[in-house]
């Protein structure tokens, strides 16, 4: 099997905004209103939805149309930060609930807000340092092997808002 070279679709040689105050605070904006729809959801009905797509989508209306910006990279920025909110969201309320079975049962301390503050912190923490060094290795060379059904669904919706979204007439009619 001969190994293509990945090409990324944004050469590095090419500056292009993406680490802007916009799509921070967008970002972060959609990673509260998907992390408080995912906890609300799972600690409701015991499963989660990944918030991924949906960021990417908001994140293209929103810096396109609203803000009159054109970069993927900034999509790209709000999308990821939108999804590692309700991420750390669904990792908090599928393992928090267990300290307060164990509170309930007298075996530990109800926690308090900043115990799981700090909890989530260190979850979100410990996901960004165990990702950072793996990126080269699952992502890069790994990149025609590990299919990653979603990741490269909201690839494929940020490519189609970057060809000018005459596709998104038909998807919204």
């Amino acid at each position: 099997m001969s190994k293509k070279e990945f090409k990324p679709f944004i050469p590095a040689n090419k500056v292009m905004p993406e680490f802007t105050v916009a799509s921070v605070v967008l970002g972060i904006l959609m990673a509260v209103i998907f992390g408080a729809a995912n906890a609300y959801l799972g600690l409701r009905v015991g499963m989660t939805v990944s918030a991924s797509i949906p960021a990417a989508v908001i994140s293209m209306g929103v810096l396109r149309v609203i803000l009159k910006k054109d970069s993927i990279l900034e999509n790209n920025m709000v999308q990821t930060i939108g999804s590692a909110g309700e991420s750390l969201a669904a990792g908090a309320i599928f393992t928090m609930p267990a300290i307060f079975m164990w509170a309930n049962e007298g075996l530990c301390e109800k926690p308090s807000f900043w115990l799981i503050a700090v909890i989530a912190l260190c979850g979100g923490l410990l996901g960004v340092f165990f990702m950072v060094p793996l990126r080269t290795a699952l992502i890069v060379e790994e990149h025609e092997r590990l299919p990653y059904p979603e990741g490269m669904a909201c690839s494929e919706v940020l490519l189609a808002g970057e060809e000018g979204g005459s596709k998104s007439k038909v998807v919204f009619s």
